[in-house]
Formats: structure tokens, C-alpha cells, sequence
């Protein structure tokens, strides 16, 4: 890869953004990253103190910046969002994720900036339509809060707009587990609560199943490693071939009693798990089952294998958890 041209992250200081950051400090590039997000948050401040780059930006300040150095930009990655899936204020997710998202897209358009978007696996709802990436389908998907709603907006609006980057890939994320997620409190991965947990009382507890055709533990979800998204974001970056919207998990649901059980041999511990009831106020929009279709991210040219779920809690718990280190 040339590593000439600037770079943009977006979201930077958060935790799938500043994982990647890390990778292409490993790839050569330093100088050449433009980091954008609110870096105020002192619980982030570690994701990003390690790192290579040239400039940081305000996210408030990012568009007048892009507009006015758009000939210095090679590509950006547009991952910073609100991710808060409990949280019902759909004018913040307007604001941040589907108003901000419309503006970088239009500026990576105009200006012929090819770019990475995030969108993510809560787009598919119930899964009522199942969890196939078609891109002709997406409208009809049914997201059950407003963080996955304010997702499929942008979804819909990218791939009806007629003025597009040159290239432009958007990745529904499924569920992301990984280093530094250390900040993200109640919306950090169910393997980092379990580390917690175990470590404190020797327990962990699981949400109880509130559906009769689950059992407790029984819920389902595809739990992607970071270190295999970002194998994806960097394939898609060096290949800009096929646009469009493509899942990004690791195209196999397994069951958080499958995780737990993970977390505790990888601790070596002996399993203790409980049940408790499920959060009155996500209990209705909770997803029980979700499982990434990989047919397009085949097609579109990516055959590297995902990490089993044993495997990248082995990973991430002694070599990360353990001793609270960052990618």
C-alpha cells in the first residue's frame, strides 16, 4: 500500500476505530492518519495515547477541515457513531449518526473520496427478514431501537443517493468483542462483563430467556473478533472494487452460554453461571438470535477464515483483559 496520502478515522478514539488505527501504524502509515472524534472523554484517552499520526480534529470541526484539504485525502473511514442501544432520544442518533453520516458521505462525493462506513447487524431487527446482506431488500428491514433505526436510515438514504463516492463500502458490524472496549460501561462486549464478573465474585450471570423457544443462555448471537473487522476494513481499503453494504461477522451465532463457558477456561475457572431477568427496558427490544450471511464479503473477494469464538476469548482474555492492555 502507498502511504503517502492522508488518511481519515473517524470515531478514533473509540474502540473499533482505534483498533484500527493500530493496524495501520503496523502497515507503515503514521503521519499520514487524521484522527477525528470528541477527545474530551478522559475514559478514551488510552485508546489513542500509543498511537501513531498527524493530526487530530474535533469531529465538529471535521467537515469545514475535509471540504477545505480534500486534494491531501485518500480515503476515509467513517466508524464513529453513538452506539448506545438502550438509549430512546432519537434526535441524538439524527444529529451523530444519520445527519453526520449524509455529510461525510456528500464531501467524499464531491470531493471523489472513496470511504468506509459502519452500520451495523441492529438494522435486521427481529430478524424477521433473515440476515441476508441483499442490498435490494435492506428497506424492508425493521430495526428494534432507535441506535438501529438511525443505521438503517442512512442504509436507505446511501443507497438511493445518486451522487456516490468513488467507492464506498458500508459493513453491518455484528457483535464486536475485542480490545479496548475498556470505556463503553454497560455496552461492552458480554466477554468483557463476564471477565469482570468472574474475577470479582467467581460468577457470572446471564440474562434469563423471556421466549419460549429459547432456553436461558440459549440466546444467540455472531460474535466477530475486532482483529478479523479489521482484516475486513484493510481488505476493502487495498481492494476498492465492489461498493455497496455487506454484514461483517464471523458467519457463525453461538450462544452466550458458549461464551461464558469460554471466558471461564480461558481464565481457568470453573463455570459458576446464573440467570437473572432481562432489563425491563431492553427486555422488548432484545435480539435474540443473529447470524452474518458472508455470500457477498465471499463474492466481493475476502476468503480469509474468522476466529473461533473459543479462540479469540482465549485471545483476548489473557493477552488484553489480564492485565488491561490496548491494541
Amino acid at each position: 500500500m502507498s502511504v503517502n496520502k492522508r488518511i481519515v478515522i473517524t470515531g478514533a478514539a473509540g474502540f473499533i476505530a482505534s483498533c484500527l488505527v493500530s493496524k495501520l501504524n503496523e502497515l507503515g502509515y503514521g503521519e499520514q492518519l487524521i484522527l477525528v472524534d470528541d477527545f474530551s472523554v478522559k475514559a478514551k484517552e488510552a485508546n489513542f495515547a500509543a498511537k501513531k499520526f498527524g493530526l487530530k480534529i474535533h469531529r465538529d470541526d471535521f467537515f469545514e477541515y475535509l471540504d477545505k484539504n480534500a486534494s491531501e485525502i485518500s480515503f476515509v473511514f467513517h466508524i464513529g457513531a453513538r452506539t448506545d442501544t438502550t438509549l430512546q432520544n432519537v434526535d441524538i442518533f439524527d444529529s451523530l449518526n444519520l445527519n453526520y453520516s449524509k455529510e461525510v458521505w456528500k464531501l467524499c462525493s464531491k470531493h471523489r473520496i472513496p470511504m468506509i462506513y459502519a452500520s451495523s447487524a441492529a438494522t435486521y431487527g427481529a430478524g424477521e427478514h433473515g440476515y441476508q446482506d441483499n442490498n435490494e431488500e435492506i428497506s424492508l428491514l425493521k430495526p428494534l431501537n432507535p441506535y438501529g433505526q438511525s443505521k438503517q436510515d442512512f442504509d436507505v438514504w446511501a443507497l438511493a443517493e445518486s451522487e456516490s463516492p468513488p467507492f464506498w463500502a458500508g459493513f453491518k458490524f455484528f457483535n464486536v468483542y475485542g480490545p479496548n472496549e475498556y470505556h463503553k460501561g454497560r455496552m461492552a462486549s458480554v466477554i468483557f462483563h463476564a471477565f469482570n464478573q468472574i474475577k470479582a465474585s467467581g460468577t457470572m450471570k446471564l440474562f434469563r430467556s423471556h421466549r419460549a423457544d429459547f432456553t436461558d443462555g440459549g440466546q444467540s448471537r455472531d460474535f466477530v473478533y475486532v482483529k478479523d473487522l479489521i482484516d475486513v476494513l484493510i481488505y476493502f481499503y487495498e481492494n476498492q472494487q465492489h461498493s455497496g453494504i455487506y454484514n461483517l461477522g464471523s458467519g457463525k451465532a453461538r450462544s452466550f452460554l458458549d461464551l461464558v463457558k469460554g471466558v471461564f477456561h480461558a481464565m481457568q475457572t470453573e463455570a459458576n453461571i446464573g440467570f437473572i431477568d432481562t432489563p425491563e427496558d431492553i427486555r422488548e427490544t432484545y435480539q435474540y438470535f443473529t447470524e452474518a450471511d458472508l455470500s457477498n464479503l465471499r463474492k466481493a473477494g475476502y476468503s480469509k477464515e474468522f476466529t473461533e469464538l473459543e479462540s479469540g476469548i482465549e485471545d483476548y482474555v489473557k493477552n488484553y483483559l489480564v492485565d488491561s492492555v490496548y491494541c
